[in-house]
């Protein structure tokens, strides 16, 4: 049996779960998902926990068995707790600024970048060199900010740019003859 797949997920006060075929829906104090899981997969409901199960041991009900569980557990924490992703932008004369809900970024270019909220994503802009990127789906958000940073990928001499909070820029030394 899979580790992951076969671990119960807990669903915490407030949180409805309805599984109606091979559609499961999660709502909770945050908003509302769904997720159409493969049909080999069997979810149950029990006892205020949901269970993954898998009919046979083949390679592909394998596979899915683990995803499904953890796809599901994801859409339990997004609706209870949301998801977050941190942007740090360096650079001299990058930032980044809110006006309504837009996100100004100047980063550099002749022009300025702006990026809109979605109806499932919204920016933060705690200062104007960091960047918060809040929704309730782990995919939507890590693709979001994947769009954003996108607009300005960290240079490995400098380290100028849009990276992750938590991402590890390797630096470069730039040419062996400067400075001689």
């Amino acid at each position: 049996m899979s580790r992951i797949g076969r671990k119960p997920i807990n669903i915490p006060a407030g949180v409805d779960v309805k599984v109606d075929g091979s559609v499961i829906t999660v709502k909770g104090a945050k908003g509302e998902l769904s997720y159409t899981f493969n049909p080999n997969m069997t979810v149950e409901v029990k006892d205020g926990a949901i269970e993954v199960s898998r009919p046979d041991d083949s390679k592909m009900n394998r596979s899915l068995h683990g995803l499904t569980r953890t796809l599901i557990n994801n859409m339990v924490i997004g609706v209870t707790e949301g998801y977050v992703k941190e942007l740090k932008v360096n650079g001299v004369g990058y930032r980044v600024q809110k006006q309504g809900n837009k996100c100004v970024m100047n980063l550099g270019y002749s022009h300025q970048v702006i990026v809109e909220d979605t109806a499932d994503i919204k920016i933060e802009v705690p200062d104007p060199n960091t960047i918060k990127i809040v929704g309730i789906d782990k995919q939507k958000v890590g693709q979001f900010a994947a769009e954003v940073r996108e607009k300005r990928p960290p240079e490995p001499y400098k380290g100028k740019g849009i990276r992750y909070a938590d991402e590890y820029i390797h630096r470069k030394e730039g040419k062996a003859g400067k400075g001689k």
